[in-house]
């Protein structure tokens, strides 16, 4: 089952600490004059599953190109157990790979005390033995984000690191017989649904309504513009918009070009079901990310499937194609000692030769323009492209509030959705249930 936050990736079994020093080493890389002096920097990063090889190999190769400098790594699976108590003593981090939504809320905690150190200047800086900003090489939408930009001030605190996009899976083996091509706009999406139920085949299906999560982010965000963020904060009158109104309009039509017996297997045992409906050519799209390649590995396949991947289809021609994407982050405490030796850091980890030891090392993806020449394997190729081609990123979401019993954003966004499938509920019915909830949700903001 897909995790519902790319930090879960994070929370990994057994504990296991390592303090290390990269090992230091001089060289006469151009880039070897910059920040020397004996200096060191304190990097303190979570293992995920991707492991801690690839932090030891990077540190080693800033080190080779900043002679002087070592880099003190700290890696732990739970990390927070380790630097918490240093920190309580005065001894900081200069540099921390923690995302949000963690249990132990660590990055919120720094966001919400203003304890962090603004990385705006790094955009501007050069990356290390390249001739490129980093603002430049990031993938757009990385840096133009609630997350990244938390105090909605036009200031980056926190820096994007590894992500996997979300958005359509397709049988590309099935539009190859039929002659079919992917729709770039919903206009053309309908057009193909006819099509294809004339030859008994349903336009959609989704493994749960909790998918709808990414889906519904991205299709807000094509529709509403600059409303978008308003949407994610609940404000007053934003859902009778009409980039709302689009929005809904285009759920609900979805809704009836949805395969019937999705909402019925549409639960955490029986979502596979719904998942084998494309695979066995019986639906034509569902919204997912690429760990359905790995869940659905062993299941069987209509003759000449291929995996297929797509952003959202555009409003309008030529208009905006959105994917959401889950994503880490890495950030500086207030109280770093060196942080402009830590913001050079940070610059390097956009490198290509960083970049190429993540993914090799790990198999962590950077959000950098031309990642997708570093991967070599077709299905992950074609998952990670995806922004290379024209896609926007979107990493925003619905705002956090405080409790209320019986209330969630999905109960009120997403889980309707079957409802509307089904025909209990009719798109109006979705619609005031929105404006109701939004209400609440708006008060109980924190």
């Amino acid at each position: 089952m897909k995790k519902k936050k790319l930090i879960s990736l994070l929370l990994v079994a057994s504990m296991a600490f390592s303090l290390a020093a990269c090992g230091s080493s001089g060289g006469d890389d151009k880039d070897a004059d910059k920040g020397g002096d004996g200096k060191t920097l304190k990097v303190a990063a979570v293992e995920t599953a991707y492991g801690a090889d690839m932090w030891n190999e990077v540190c080693d190769a800033f080190e080779k190109s900043h002679e002087g400098v070592t880099v003190e790594l700290t890696i732990d699976k739970k990390l927070e157990d380790v630097i918490n108590p240093q920190m309580k003593s005065g001894e900081y981090p200069d540099v921390i790979l923690r995302a949000v939504g963690a249990e132990s809320g660590i990055t919120e905690t720094f966001v919400k005390d203003n304890n962090l150190v603004d990385l705006t200047d790094v955009l501007d800086m050069t990356v290390p033995g390249e001739d490129v900003t980093v603002g430049d090489k990031i993938l757009p939408g990385f840096v133009e984000n609630t997350i990244t930009n938390p105090y909605g001030d036009g200031k980056t605190y926190l820096m994007p690191m590894f992500y996997g996009p979300c958005g359509l899976f397709y049988n590309a083996g099935l539009f190859a017989e039929k002659g079919w091509t992917v729709p770039t706009t919903w206009d053309e999406m309908w057009a193909l649904g006819d099509k294809a139920k004339a030859e008994g085949i349903s336009l959609f299906t989704y493994p749960t309504t909790g998918y709808f999560d990414a889906f519904f982010y991205a299709l807000l965000h094509e529709t509403m513009g600059d409303d978008f963020s308003k949407a994610l904060t609940y404000e007053d009158g934003i859902w009778d918009t009409e980039g709302a109104k689009q929005a809904f309009d285009i759920v609900a039509k979805l809704a009836t070009y949805t395969e019937p017996t999705t909402p019925a297997n549409a639960n955490d045992n029986d979502f596979r079901k719904n998942q084998q409906l494309v695979l066995d050519n019986k639906a034509l799209f569902m919204p997912n990310g690429n760990w359905v390649i790995g869940e659905m590995e062993d299941a069987p396949r209509a003759e000449g499937f291929e995996w297929g991947f797509t952003a959202l289809p555009a409003v309008k021609d030529g208009g905006e194609r959105a994917s959401y994407t889950f994503f880490e982050q890495i950030w500086m405490p207030a109280e770093a000692k060196e942080q402009d030796l830590g913001k050079e850091f940070i610059s390097f980890l956009y490198s290509d030769e960083a970049a190429k030891i993540f993914f090799d090392k790990g198999g962590a993806v950077q959000p950098i323009e031309g990642m997708s020449d570093m991967i070599t394997d077709d299905n992950t190729k074609l998952y990670y492209s995806i922004y290379d081609t024209g896609a926007v990123a979107v990493m925003d979401a619905f705002a956090a509030t405080e409790p209320i019993e019986g209330l969630t954003t999905r109960s009120t966004f997403f889980d309707p959705v079957n409802s509307l499938v089904t025909g209990d509920k009719t798109e109006q019915d979705w619609i005031d249930q929105i404006k109701t909830d939004s209400a609440k949700f708006h008060e109980a903001l924190k």
